[in-house]
């Protein structure tokens, strides 16, 4: 978990969060806080560097009486949001992408030299991403990427995961594999493979049941 908020949001020399850990310009404001529950019961808390050291005070007494169920809710889910005065929230589940996870089918590096040709159909957005989410993984049909999996967060320690597959694709089987290729192109790198998604997102919480990853636990954000 410490891995995963590490990849999310660049920190200050006080552990305050500053930014969200976009690879490419213009990266957007953190959230004002981060609530990672882990698998063994274990809890860590961020804030970012404009939260009044009060307020940290306050919302940290309750972080050290959470529940230690990430299934649920979090305990003080509405004193959060209360003493935050804030509404949108983000929640959901984490994954470790485990070494054992190999592609079965074949995939392709995309990268500067063949992103125009890959991306056509589907995914020219990619052309402006390529040069910063660095490895990214494809799986081509027809001569063009259906399935994309590359670095959207980028830490010394490890990436997390930005998963899209074209919707007449989809159901095939072939996220789980870019997953799995851009995995292994991360741990090459030296660093951990991470995962994360929303609750509500059963697309992609279908692809880490699939793929066998392992759950260490689920976060809990306040913009």
């Amino acid at each position: 978990m410490e891995l995963h908020v590490e990849a999310l949001f660049t920190h200050d020399r006080r552990l305050r969060l500053r930014d969200v850990n976009e690879p490419w310009p213009g990266a957007a404001p953190a959230a004002r806080f981060f609530l990672g529950r882990t698998v063994e019961g274990t809890a860590i808390c961020r804030f970012r560097h404009d939260v009044p050291d009060l307020l940290v005070e306050q919302m940290e007494e309750r972080v050290a009486d959470e529940t230690v169920d990430y299934r649920e809710k979090p305990k003080h889910f509405e004193a959060y949001l209360s003493l935050l005065q804030a509404e949108q929230f983000t929640m959901g589940p984490c994954y470790l992408v485990p070494a054992e996870l190999t592609p079965t089918m074949q995939t392709v590096r995309v990268t500067r030299e063949n992103v125009t040709e890959l991306s056509r159909g589907g995914f020219e957005w990619l052309v402006s991403e390529i040069d910063y989410a660095q490895p990214c993984i494809a799986l081509v049909r027809d001569g063009r990427a259906v399935s994309v999996c590359r670095s959207v967060r980028i830490a010394p320690r490890a990436h997390e995961a930005g998963l899209d597959t074209l919707e007449r694709y989809r159901g095939n089987g072939y996220a789980a594999e870019v997953v799995a290729g851009w995995a292994a192109a991360v741990r090459e790198t030296g660093c951990l493979p991470l995962y994360s998604t929303s609750w509500d997102n059963r697309a992609s919480r279908s692809v880490a049941r699939k793929a066998n990853l392992v759950l260490y636990g689920a976060n809990f954000t306040v913009t």
